[in-house]
C-alpha cells in the first residue's frame, strides 16, 4: 500500500528516534536538516549512520542538508550505502542536475523536496531527471516565504502543480506537507481533507499524534468503499459505459477509480 503516514524526527535526539521508529508510522523520517542546529550536524549524522548500521522495523529515509550548505556532501558519504537507510530525501532541489549528481553517489531511492519558485518552475524536469527519483513533495515553509504568500490559498497552484508533475511522471502521488501545529487535531483535519481533494496521498507529520489523523483523513470512508463496490459490481456485468441503478453515469475512468480506492483499503 502507498505509504500515508510520514514521522520527521530530528537526527540529534537518537532516543525520539528510537520512539519515532515505534510510533506506527508508515515511514520514519530522520531529519539532518531544519530539526538540526549548525553546531549539531556532525553529531547528528554520526547518531544516524550508526542507528542506521542494520536494517530497521520500518523504512527508514533521511533528509539531508541542502546542496548549497557545506554538509550534504558529508551526509551522502556518511548515509549513502547504510543497510537500515530505505532513502534518501533531498531539500531544496531546484534543477533536475541535483537530483542526477546525486543519483550518480548512491543507489538508494530519492525523493525530491521542492522548495522555491524555481523548484516549481522546474517540477516535471526535476521528476523525470532520473529513474532513481520516486517521488515529489512541497516544504511549504521554504516556499511560503520564497513567494511571499501569508494566506494558505496562495500555495494551491504550487500544490497541484507538484500533483500533476508527479502523476505525468508515473511517480507515486505526492503526500502533504507537514501541519506544524501539533495540538490543532481539527486543523488538521480539516486540511488533509483539502489536501485529499487536491490529489495528495498522505501527509508528514512532526509529532505522533498527528498519525491517526492523516491515516483516517487518507483512507477511504465506508461511503466512498460501498460506491466503489457497486461501479465494479455493474462493470464486471456489462462493458463500456453504463448507468448505475441511481442513474449516475460511469465510464472506464470511473471504474479505474474506483479500483483505486478498493486498493488504498487493502481491497484490491
Amino acid at each position: 500500500m502507498t505509504p500515508l503516514t510520514w514521522l520527521y524526527v530530528p537526527g540529534d535526539r537518537p532516543r525520539v528516534v528510537d520512539k519515532a521508529l515505534a510510533a506506527g508510522a508508515d515511514v520514519v523520517v530522520i531529519d539532518l536538516e531544519d530539526a538540526v542546529a549548525p553546531d549539531r550536524k556532525e553529531y547528528a549524522r554520526a547518531a544516524t549512520a550508526d542507528r542506521l548500521s542494520d536494517p530497521q522495523p520500518v523504512p527508514v529515509h533521511v533528509r539531508l542538508n541542502g546542496p548549497h550548505g557545506p554538509w550534504a556532501a558529508a551526509d551522502l558519504a556518511a548515509l549513502a550505502d547504510l543497510p537500515g537507510v530505505s532513502g534518501l530525501r533531498l531539500p531544496k532541489v531546484a534543477v533536475p542536475e541535483q537530483i542526477r549528481r546525486t543519483a550518480e553517489a548512491t543507489a538508494l531511492p530519492l525523493y525530491a523536496l521542492l522548495e522555491s519558485a524555481l523548484g516549481i518552475e522546474h517540477a516535471y524536469a526535476i521528476a523525470t531527471a532520473h529513474p532513481a527519483l520516486r517521488g515529489l513533495s512541497l516544504g511549504e515553509a521554504d516556499l511560503r516565504s520564497d513567494l511571499g504568500v501569508r494566506a494558505d490559498a496562495g500555495l494551491d497552484w504550487c500544490r497541484a502543480r507538484v500533483v500533476v508533475a508527479a502523476r505525468a511522471a508515473g511517480l507515486a502521488p505526492p503526500p502533504q506537507s507537514v501541519h506544524p501545529d501539533v495540538r490543532d487535531l481539527d486543523g488538521l483535519a480539516a486540511s488533509c481533507a483539502r489536501g485529499r481533494a487536491l490529489g495528495f496521498v498522505g501527509r508528514a507529520a512532526i509529532h505522533p499524534r498527528q498519525l491517526p489523523v492523516i491515516a483516517r483523513a487518507y483512507l477511504p470512508t465506508p461511503e466512498e468503499l460501498a460506491e466503489a463496490e457497486t461501479v465494479l459490481k455493474a462493470a464486471a456485468t456489462e462493458q463500456g459505459a453504463l448507468a448505475l441503478p441511481d442513474g449516475r453515469f460511469i465510464d472506464a475512468a470511473a471504474v479505474a477509480q474506483a479500483q483505486r480506492t478498493l486498493s488504498m483499503a487493502g481491497g484490491a
